[in-house]
């Protein structure tokens, strides 16, 4: 199977679906004549033309809202943000327009839109870039809201949120635009809400989204060398949460360590380790344990990102609690 990197998955994920339907068409900054920040929607331009594929001002509030009218008009838009910190500049759209849109109207008005871009550290960006809005979104009945991991899952979950008729919050990362993984040339699509299991093991599990994926799985790698045969599952979607999947794998191994690149207080790691305790309680040998950033901004200098962060030591370090090492 062909390998492609996770901007070109996503480019052919938008491609794909604007020749199926003429209605979809891409808004935002830079995404146009400069072929998108980070290149994702290069080429686009010019095979969809400037009315398909249009610049913005640096307007977030402005053009979000153009995006809500656009779904209310029978239009699909997507709408790119550089990144989600800018986002807040366009909440109230996003939170008091799309999601209640189809409440608020009685169901007359689906909102088929699409808030995509990167969310979370990129490396010396300081306190007011780098920050995750995963567990923000997901607070919000009316969204949806995904992360892929890989650009396998980054294609198939783009496509459905293309298609799904609730505004979905798509984030991505800015460190994984150059990963590389597997990707069928064929049509698929992936369902919104329900988890994969990488890795199946029987001692403990091991749950996480998005880029920390790579810290869950080298952690698990580290873990295997040890004699640890750690469960892994990437959760794909925060809303919906596929807690199902979690409950069968804690059942199995009694031990639950959470990674989340998020603060700790209201995140979706303390949801899941909440909901594991109230639907999974007597299957538990140890009390969940989650590994989030440090509960402070995220500073510029590596030495002090690196440590803030959660990674591969500090995920082991929770594993050994939980198993009483």
């Amino acid at each position: 199977m062909r390998e492609i990197q996770f901007r070109e998955a996503l480019r052919e994920a938008m491609s794909e679906e604007m020749r199926r339907d003429e209605k979809i068409f891409l808004m935002g900054e830079e995404v146009a004549e400069y072929n998108g920040a980070y290149k994702v929607s290069q080429g686009m331009l010019d095979e969809f033309g400037a009315e398909r594929v249009i610049d913005t001002p640096i307007a977030e509030l402005g053009f979000a809202g153009i995006g809500v009218g656009a779904a209310m008009n029978g239009l699909r838009p997507i709408i790119e943000f550089m990144t989600f910190n800018f986002s807040l500049v366009a909440i109230d759209q996003v939170i008091n327009s799309a999601a209640k849109m189809m409440s608020m109207s009685g169901g007359q008005f689906p909102m088929p839109m699409v808030f995509r871009g990167p969310t979370g550290n990129a490396g010396m960006l300081s306190s007011q870039h780098s920050q995750n809005f995963e567990n923000w979104y997901a607070n919000t009945p009316g969204l949806k809201v995904v992360v892929p991991s890989n650009p396998y899952d980054a294609k198939g979950l783009l496509k459905s949120s293309i298609r799904d008729n609730d505004p979905v919050i798509f984030m991505e990362s800015e460190l994984m635009y150059g990963d590389k993984g597997e990707v069928p040339e064929g049509e698929y699509l992936l369902p919104i809400g329900q988890a994969h299991i990488v890795k199946e093991g029987s001692d403990v599990t091991l749950v996480s989204f998005g880029k920390m994926m790579k810290v869950v799985n080298e952690a698990a790698e580290e873990l295997s060398k040890n004699g640890v045969n750690a469960e892994v599952i990437d959760l794909r979607s925060v809303r919906p949460l596929d807690y199902k999947t979690i409950v069968e794998s804690v059942k199995k191994t009694n031990r639950l360590v959470v990674v989340e690149e998020a603060w700790p207080l209201a995140s979706i790691s303390a949801d899941i380790a909440f909901n594991i305790q109230k639907d999974a309680f007597d299957y538990l040998d140890a009390p969940v344990k989650r590994v989030n950033s440090m509960d402070l901004p995220l500073p510029y200098a590596p030495t002090l990102i690196d440590a803030i962060l959660p990674n591969v030591k500090r995920t082991l370090e929770a594993v050994d609690s939980v198993m009483y090492k």
